[in-house]
């Protein structure tokens, strides 16, 4: 194939695209790179590779590269380099059918042997099945991008079946907890739980500096799990988060009994909002203490429990989140470190009183879902 515009770098030239490919700094953008690699592999002073082979090793388009060439003729090195598109030339846009064929291949079960489509599958199939003649990732990625899809994504929900009664009733009673105003003589609580991996760094991280981002090693070492405990009083903006080595049904009775004798003692009774799991029951207490003892923390207590599939009407998982977000997303390495983190996180939000603005109501789960709500016989 005959090459129209020719591409004869000096040494100077060389030089620079070569340092500039070297470079490891964050602040140089993967195009510009990208673009002095094929600069340097057309360099006709230099035993030149094809437009077809170039493109075949970079994943591109022969097009690509033949735009390429004609901005360094016309434009400069300069340009060539620093354009973050390396051609003008139309995109190859797929027609509605060939695009609705796509949309069906990409919501449909991948290849065996493949979790899911990437874009490179789905362009390889769409021409394998003679949808289209020719078409390139981009082109692929492009009509996801137009029709505002991403049918490679998957969400992990805990969905209920339809028309379920007991849902419906466990989630308008927590609900309807929710409307209550604050009443110090029977305070709302919410207690939830979970686990954190301790980790241990193997080599000292490399710090902050100009230029390059706080870095880590890959390699880490599992240094045991704690268990943590969340209390949580949403009228009242207080929460408490215990750490402990297990999660067992003593652990949740003891918990519970520090509640009453501790910030709730004055209470008539404590309305605890809690999931479905199965220590989160009266009978814990007898496993814990003595059959009076036992008796006695149940009549303090007044139980209620989101449904089962909805643990998000747990106020404290929405706050356990929070900490997991703003305080757990890194590598703790030990229990003790673990406890210091996270006090110093409990102390900054009762200090600012932080409640949760709750803002779903029965009314609205009426309408919301509901699928949910069997359908009474006329």
């Amino acid at each position: 194939m005959r090459v129209k515009y020719h591409v004869r770098l000096s040494n100077e030239e060389r030089s620079m695209l070569e340092a500039l490919i070297k470079q490891k700094k964050p602040r140089v953008a993967q195009h510009k790179k990208r673009h002095a690699q094929i600069l340097l592999a057309i360099d006709e002073n230099n035993s030149p590779l094809t437009n077809q082979q170039i493109a075949k090793a970079l994943n591109i388009s022969p097009l690509a590269v033949t735009c390429l060439r004609k901005r360094f003729v016309e434009e400069g090195l300069e340009v060539a380099v620093n354009s973050k598109h390396s051609h003008q030339g139309r995109r190859r846009i797929m027609d509605g059918e060939a695009e609705a064929h796509l949309i069906v291949l990409a919501c449909s079960t991948p290849p065996e042997g493949r979790c899911r489509w990437t874009l490179n599958l789905l362009r390889d199939k769409m021409i394998e099945l003679k949808y289209i003649d020719n078409i390139s990732r981009t082109s692929v990625h492009y009509c996801f991008k137009k029709n505002e899809l991403k049918p490679w994504l998957k969400e992990e929900w805990c969905i209920p079946k339809e028309e379920n009664a007991a849902f419906v009733s466990a989630m308008e009673d927590i609900l309807e907890l929710y409307k209550l105003p604050y009443n110090p003589k029977r305070p709302l609580v919410c207690l939830d739980e979970t686990s954190k991996q301790q980790v241990k760094e193997v080599r000292n991280p490399l710090p902050l500096v100009s230029g390059y981002p706080e870095r880590y090693d890959t390699e880490y070492e599992r240094n045991g799990v704690s268990n943590l405990f969340m209390i949580f009083e949403p009228l009242a903006g207080w929460r408490h988060v215990e750490v402990t080595e297990h999660r067992t049904a003593i652990d949740w009775a003891h918990q519970v009994k520090a509640l009453v004798d501790g910030r709730y003692k004055d209470a008539e009774t404590i309305v605890l909002v809690e999931d479905n799991l199965n220590t989160h029951t009266p009978a814990s207490f007898y496993k814990a203490f003595e059959p009076e003892e036992a008796r006695r923390l149940i009549n303090k207590i007044e139980f209620h429990y989101t449904p089962k599939h909805g643990s998000w009407l747990d106020m404290a998982e929405i706050e356990l989140s929070i900490l997991s977000r703003q305080c757990l997303n890194r590598r703790i390495p030990d229990q003790e470190t673990l406890n210091t983190e996270v006090e110093a996180w409990v102390t900054e939000r009762n200090e600012s009183k932080a409640k949760m603005n709750w803002q779903f109501t029965t009314e609205e789960a009426r309408i919301k879902l509901k699928k949910l709500y069997p359908v009474l016989p006329e």
